[in-house]
């Protein structure tokens, strides 16, 4: 195992020079596979941590192009100040247009800073480590919202990407059963090339262009790229559904306003033209929000069966903080490249 304790207890006083690690794909994605449970429960941990006030979560930051109103590059700054304290940011960009070239949407890093010192410790890929906390905060949502069987008669798909096939495949490692699938997509290839992925194999799915397809949903997840709401009748939710509302800018305000709505943190989810936001610039007011997910998983407020239970994630860094510390402390020497004299000679020890 690689050595961390050793760049983790260095303080101002000692003068020890950090190396930098630089961790990849490969080895994320092994231990992401590996550790499902983990994840969970580091996620949870990191919600109620920021409720209790044990953790740092500052607004995103958006970096935009005058040129170009889709694509933008986002970084995350946190911290958690628990008992082993680490700070860190997260630099993501967002280009819808990739996929048709063969890339991904999100392409990321993340930066591990000493909490003591703020040297730099580790550069990890970071768009493993966002799919993969995503798709559990969403899990989390579900596992609160939905019931505790574990159980999804049809889970609707609206947007047929990385995102929505790491919820499923999180759904099913951490013991959810899944009957059927509804695949929506503008594009109805891509929502027929999705049904073919291997974690998709077993489970009886149609696959159509037509948003009326979730009115037979019981759970309903949106992880398309819109950036207005474009879904507005609320017949399609009279049944009362578990929304996961990932992507945050799907539906109408007359459809948040007749729901019950948990977010992340209701600072950053009133923000950016998001559906919440909009619903709040409708009302003036924020009734709306029934609480956090910290509040929720603290049974602060139940679940309304009577209602549509829409759960809208804004996504905090300190989520992929913690997914990050825990991959980095694991490492495996061979899975890392260090770089030992990146950082340059201190001016206090020149001659």
């Amino acid at each position: 195992m690689m050595n961390n304790a050793t760049h983790r207890a260095a303080g101002p006083a000692d003068q020890a020079l950090p190396g930098l690690a630089v961790i990849g794909a490969a080895p994320i994605r092994q231990w992401i596979d590996s550790h499902p449970k983990r994840i969970f429960d580091l996620v949870s941990q990191a919600y109620l941590a920021y409720a209790r006030g044990h953790a740092v979560n500052p607004d995103s930051y958006f970096l935009r192009f005058p040129d170009d109103t889709r694509n933008r590059i986002i970084a995350l700054p946190c911290s958690m100040e628990q008992q082993d304290p680490i700070a860190g940011i997260k630099w993501i960009a967002s280009f819808p247009d990739n996929i048709h070239a063969g890339l991904d949407r999100a392409s990321a890093l993340f930066i591990l800073n000493d909490r003591r010192t703020g040297y730099p410790l580790a550069c990890l890929e970071g768009s493993l480590i966002s799919a993969a906390r995503t798709a559990v905060s969403a899990v989390i949502g579900a596992h609160y919202l939905h019931g505790g069987d574990r159980h999804i008669a049809r889970l609707g798909v609206v947007g047929c990407g990385l995102i929505a096939l790491n919820v499923i495949a999180f759904f099913q490692r951490l013991g959810w059963r899944i009957d059927a699938l509804s695949l929506i997509d503008t594009d109805i290839e891509r929502a027929r090339a999705f049904s073919r992925k291997s974690g998709i194999a077993g489970i009886a799915c149609e696959v159509g262009t037509e948003i009326g397809a979730i009115a037979d949903c019981d759970m309903v997840l949106f992880a398309t790229t819109a950036s207005r709401p474009h879904v507005s009748d609320p017949a399609l939710f009279s049944h009362n559904p578990t929304v996961l509302h990932l992507s945050l800018r799907d539906l109408s305000p007359a459809i948040v306003l007749m729901s019950q709505n948990v977010v992340d943190d209701v600072e950053h989810s009133l923000k950016a033209n998001t559906s919440l936001h909009l619903a709040e610039q409708e009302t003036a007011g924020r009734a709306f929000i029934a609480g956090d997910i910290a509040q929720l998983i603290e049974a602060r407020f139940v679940p309304d069966a009577n209602r549509p239970r829409v759960f809208s994630p804004f996504g905090m860094g300190i989520l992929d903080l913690s997914v990050a510390q825990a991959i980095w402390q694991d490492s495996e020497h061979d899975d890392v490249l260090t770089c030992p004299a990146f950082f340059p000679t201190p001016y206090s020890t020149l001659a």
